[in-house]
Order: structure tokens, then sequence, then C-alpha cells
């Protein structure tokens, strides 16, 4: 068994005009055959859910079913957990990540969702679902470039992966600080800074390829000399050398287990 594509998408992802990144995930799936559960949970709206099974039959999904888990009973419902190991994919839509970790961590929905991704499961989030799929979660924080003692609060996420702490909306809301104060807490996993309208497929080999219309950041911390972290006063700004930067556009691959990134096709024969 191979592990399922992990798919942020850092939010305001194209649903009309020309959905690439969403439509790329039904193909994923399976095309036509593809079975798709959405878990709405992070909005508090009531359309969330029934507009993206529009979206993904118009796209051409064989199925597509909203799971409302609005309480934390409502993850304990044997046919919506049956809905989820039959499924193919789940997508987890935008909205405040801390509903989705109070609302859904800790219940069968989280455990069913960590196993199936290991047997194949292909699992996407947009937004506040991008920022729940790895064990670290951002849950808030500041705006601005500097990073800062007290700029970000991290709180447990899904756990598909330790490799990524995920920001989304990254260019939109002056977010690079807080990505940063984040990894300086913990060096360990690298950084994924996803523009709107732009996702992270990442494969089981750790492969991780840029599609949509900006830009996704990616930091490694893995070769952080110093950090001033653990020594910097409330609100003060933090110090961090060593840091390793990438900018990756549609096309675009980055290796995580070797931390190489290679542009794209296109633009390194030219």
């Amino acid at each position: 068994m191979r592990r399922g594509y992990i798919i942020p998408i850092g939010g305001a992802e194209e649903k009309i005009r020309d959905p690439a990144i969403l439509r790329r995930f039904v193909d994923i799936c399976g095309g036509e055959a593809a079975r798709i559960a959405i878990i709405p949970t992070a909005s508090q709206l009531a359309e969330t859910g029934p507009r993206y099974e529009e979206i993904f039959l118009q796209l051409g999904a064989k199925n597509a079913q909203s799971l409302a888990f609005n309480e934390r009973q409502d993850c304990h419902r044997e046919d919506w957990l049956q809905v989820l190991r039959d499924a193919d994919g789940v997508f987890l839509t935008g909205g405040n990540q801390l509903r989705l970790s109070t609302t859904i961590g800790g219940t069968p929905v989280a455990d069913l969702l960590r196993q199936r991704n290991q047997e194949g499961l292909h699992v996407a989030g947009t937004s506040a679902g991008a920022a729940f799929l790895s064990e670290h979660m951002i849950a808030f924080g500041d705006e601005g470039a500097t990073p800062r003692v007290d700029m970000v609060f991290l709180a447990p996420g899904l756990g598909l992966t330790k490799l990524t702490v995920v920001d989304q909306h990254f260019r939109q809301r002056d977010r690079l600080g807080r990505l940063l104060t984040a990894l300086a807490y913990n060096p360990r996993p690298i950084g994924i800074g996803l523009d709107e309208d732009t996702a992270a497929f990442l494969d089981a080999d750790g492969r991780l390829e840029v599609a949509g219309s900006g830009a996704i950041t990616i930091v490694d911390p893995s070769e952080v000399e110093y950090s001033s972290v653990d020594s910097a006063r409330r609100s003060e700004p933090v110090s961090i050398l060593g840091v390793r930067l990438h900018v990756l556009i549609d096309g675009a691959t980055y290796h995580i287990p070797t931390r190489v990134a290679q542009a794209p096709r296109e633009l390194a024969r030219s």
C-alpha cells in the first residue's frame, strides 16, 4: 500500500472559470469513478458543504457527499464513518481550523482519516483545512514579515504528516513572520507558505508539486545555526540564522527527504 496524496490549498481556489486545482484533485481520486467526501466543519456557513458537492459533481466525480460534523457526537455516526471508508478522496473546507481540531480531534473520524490516508485515501484541505492536515497546526497569529516570539499560536493538527507546518493565504496576508516563528519553536519540519489559489500535491515519497496561479514559499530550517526564540521577551523580534528559503511556482517541485527544489521543466530548459 502507498499513502494517498496530502494536498494543502492556500484558500480562495478558483471554483468556476478554471478550477484547475479542484479538477486535478478529482482526477487523482479516480475521475468519473471518484467518490469524494466533504467535511465542512471549519465553516459555519450552511451552504459550504452543498456548494462543494455541486462543484465536484460538475467536475465529473461519481459521487460527492458533505458530512456535517458539527458536534463531537456527530463523529461517531456509523453511516458517515462508512462514507469515509468508501471514499476515494476527502476534502476539508476553509473556515476556522480550531473548529476542526476541537470537533474532530481525538474522534473516530480523525483516526479513520489517518488510517485511510496510509491505505491510499487522498486528503485535501483548503485554507483552515490545509492548516489542519499536519501534526502541528498554526491555529492563529499576527501578520508581518519579522518573526516575533508571541506572534503565533500552535495547536495539534490531524497528523497526516510530521514533515510540514502549513500556513495559508500566505502572500495576501503577510504571514512569513508567523511561519518563521513556528519553525523557530520546532525546526524539524519544513514550512509551507501557500498563496491563494495555490496547492501542494505531496505524494507518498515526500515529493511536493506546486499547482495553481500563485506561489509556495518553502522555509527549510534544517541548517538553522542560531535562534533567539528561547530568550526573546514578549513582542520582541526573533533572530534566526541559517534558514533556507525557496519560492516555487506552478510545476515546480520540492523533495522533502533530500530538501532539493527544482524549477518547472519549461523554465529549466530555457
